[in-house]
């Protein structure tokens, strides 16, 4: 029988570097897999369905909420995000070691009821943060302020995680990641 993999929750405000660090982990660190969420918001330039989330309409989401197929589920900036508890399970149990990249709205649901490790990377400041989300262009000056404020929410919640992981140098943060995630 073969052992069970690991669950790692990492949660970051937009902009932080989580998705960057993610794909990172997945390549470097072997046995270890994302978690692919399913959304109702569409593709950004440059993400692929199936490689970045399964996009899928609001009645599609809606149809599997009402199925339970959810470990957890939110409403974040008018769009449905969600965790397929099947996936989950059939990855832990061909022993793979998974990283669930999710809001901390959606992480807090899960503290408590499933075991796993609760990653939080924090920006090196709020005036960091602005500035990231300024240089990725993809939302109106409105949208940023929107993500800004809830920055400041979702850092709140940061004491409520196994670990905090500061993103003010990338590989430096890599490499704490990979220390939390191997036991090394």
């Amino acid at each position: 029988m073969s052992n069970k993999g690991k669950l790692f929750i990492l949660s970051a405000p937009a902009g932080t570097g989580k998705t960057s660090l993610m794909a990172r982990l997945v390549k470097e660190v072997p046995n270890t897999v994302q978690s692919l969420s399913y959304t109702t918001r569409p593709p950004r330039k440059g993400e692929v369905e199936g490689a970045h989330y399964r996009f899928v309409t609001k009645k599609v989401f809606e149809e599997m909420i009402e199925r339970g197929e959810f470990l957890e589920y939110v409403v974040l900036f008018g769009h449905y995000y969600g965790t397929s508890k099947k996936a989950i399970e059939e990855r832990l149990n061909q022993g793979k070691n998974i990283i669930l990249v999710i809001d901390t709205q959606g992480a807090m649901k899960l503290k408590g009821q499933i075991q796993a490790t609760y990653i939080f990377v924090l920006p090196p400041s709020l005036d960091a943060l602005k500035e990231r989300l300024l240089k990725r262009r993809s939302e109106c000056d409105d949208k940023i302020g929107e993500r800004l404020r809830v920055a400041v929410e979702e850092l709140k919640q940061k004491s409520a995680y196994d670990y905090e992981v500061v993103n003010d140098d990338f590989e430096q943060a890599l490499l704490e990641l990979k220390k939390i995630i191997t036991g090394a």
